[in-house]
């Protein structure tokens, strides 16, 4: 599989930034985000693993090792797990990171609006048919397809943990049709019009991929056998395009605003889409073609 296309030596070139995003619709970038955000992250979060007992006892949590059986998210088991997560302010405020919003500001302008419904992953090394299917961020998230995503792995994550994978210029051929699907979403889109071949490169602590709301992407399956991959995604738009509604809540729409920031130290990132007139609209339904059948 060939690797992403770096994109370190345009980073303060604006014009570069946006013609390499539209011809690919990704950048990358290596060592991008300071240690010390995602360090606290991971190590808040990985404790909360911890507690609930899906990072192994006597080990380091930083090390998410876990014999736990697989979780997937959606299941009763993993709703209070991933809330109390959603609670945690170093996950929350690592989506301002200035050198993020640098990125988002050379592609979408000054005023940038971080969708708050961030988003946290917890993918386990077994269950490999839930490993994410080849889907378009669009159908779920719908408001404006001006929409960006940057997926962050919270530490190195090599070859075998997984991570992410694109096909490169798929933002341009429009949304494609999808059918259910085991795996984050639960859709897979259609991908036999796209004659890209799949790209990805491992990650290290700080890289960052950037990807638009029509790059057909997918996870890679976790085959470290005894590790949790951890990762975030943070989405990025202008504050005047249409924003879904569901975005404006915590994800998964459990949890209020109140309860998340309960503990939180610090009334910086808080409430903070509020100082936009933002277009909030109704999701609505995906049309979901039925799968076909392989014959024997």
């Amino acid at each position: 599989m060939n690797p992403f296309v770096e994109s370190n030596d345009i980073r303060h070139d604006a014009d570069a930034l946006r013609a390499r995003a539209d011809r690919d619709g990704y950048l990358f970038f290596r060592a991008f985000v300071a240690a010390e955000p995602i360090v606290e992250a991971r190590r808040e979060i990985a404790a909360t693993l911890q507690q609930a007992g899906w990072i192994d006892a006597d080990t380091d949590p930083f090390e998410a090792i876990t014999s736990h059986p697989a979780l997937i998210s959606g299941m009763k088991e993993h709703q209070p797990v991933y809330d109390s997560v959603q609670r945690l302010e170093s996950f929350h405020a690592l989506g301002h990171d200035t050198k993020l919003f640098a990125v988002m500001n050379a592609l979408l302008g000054p005023e940038v609006l971080l969708q708050p419904g961030n988003i946290a992953r917890f993918i386990f090394p077994s269950k490999l048919e839930y490993t994410t299917p080849a889907h378009q961020d669009y159908v779920h998230i719908q408001g404006t397809p001006d929409v960006w995503t940057a997926w962050l792995p919270l530490g190195d994550c090599p070859r075998e943990l997984g991570g992410l994978s694109l096909l490169p210029g798929s933002h341009k051929i429009g949304v494609l049709p999808v059918t259910k699907a085991r795996g984050a979403g639960g859709l897979r889109s259609d991908t036999a019009p796209i004659d890209t071949e799949w790209i990805s490169s491992p990650f290290e602590l700080g890289d960052v991929l950037f990807f638009h709301s029509h790059t057909v992407h997918q996870g890679l399956p976790n085959l470290s056998g005894n590790r949790l991959r951890l990762s975030v995604d943070y989405r990025y738009q202008k504050a005047s395009d249409r924003v879904m509604d569901r975005v404006l809540e915590p994800h998964q729409g459990r949890l209020s605003w109140e309860e998340v920031y309960r503990d939180w130290r610090s009334d910086a990132f808080q409430y903070y889409w509020k100082k936009f007139s933002l277009n909030p609209v109704a999701k609505q339904p995906w049309p979901v073609e039925e799968p076909i059948e392989e014959k024997d």
